[in-house]
């Protein structure tokens, strides 16, 4: 981690002391996830603290190792204070939408930091669209902004049949809180990328029609 900026190891640090006092703790994990029936009574800041837990040591890599490549990618563009804003806004925007589409489903959980990271990548994506990124299972790089728009139409996917334990609608969630932010923070991008602007917007707008034409 050396040329990691410290409010990236202050982030992934909590995250992992979170995470670690919640695998030892049952009754501290179960006080904290996100949880549909305890945030109704009033405990909103499930809405935040469900951010930093984990549902295991595997769920947990996956995210921070995420946020390891691509934290520095935004603070680089944007700044540190910034990069605070969108981290927390897209774990927020993430967990709203989440409650929106689990509102009626009481005993609905939920956990981890998907949702902020899913907010930094596509912040990263946005600001530097050309980026490459590799992936063992395909051969050559590709850009950022076919992955990001690909996988944002495979969680609609996932959010549409429901067929795995994937937090689909927090991911989503995640990756609009760090479009619009990222926008509010830098609104050059309109000027100087407006096309990307507009295409990574495209699984956004889709998901708000087949909401509300019922598809969703």
């Amino acid at each position: 981690m050396g040329n990691l900026s410290l409010i990236t190891i202050i982030i992934i640090g909590a995250n992992i002391i979170f995470s670690m006092k919640g695998f030892k703790d049952f009754s501290f994990f179960e006080k904290y996830k996100f949880n549909i029936g305890a945030i109704k009574r009033g405990e909103q800041v499930r809405m935040i603290s469900s951010g930093f837990l984990h549902a295991d040591m595997q769920h947990l890599l996956f995210n921070m190792f995420t946020l390891y490549f691509f934290a520095d990618v935004v603070i680089y563009y944007l700044n540190p204070f910034y990069f605070i804003i969108l981290y927390i806004g897209s774990l927020l925007v993430g967990n709203l939408l989440s409650y929106y589409f689990h509102k009626n489903e009481y005993h609905y959980s939920a956990v981890g930091a998907s949702g902020a990271v899913m907010g930094v990548l596509y912040s990263a994506i946005l600001l530097d669209p050309e980026m490459r990124l590799g992936f063992m299972f395909i051969p050559i790089p590709i850009p950022g902004y076919i992955f990001g728009i690909g996988y944002l139409l495979y969680s609609i996917y996932g959010m549409k049949n429901k067929t795995d334990n994937i937090g689909h609608d927090a991911h989503f969630g995640g990756a609009i809180g760090g479009y619009v932010i990222t926008l509010v923070l830098a609104p050059w991008l309109f000027q100087e990328n407006l096309l990307m602007v507009g295409l990574l917007s495209v699984p956004i707008i889709l998901l708000y029609i087949m909401r509300k034409t019922g598809k969703i």
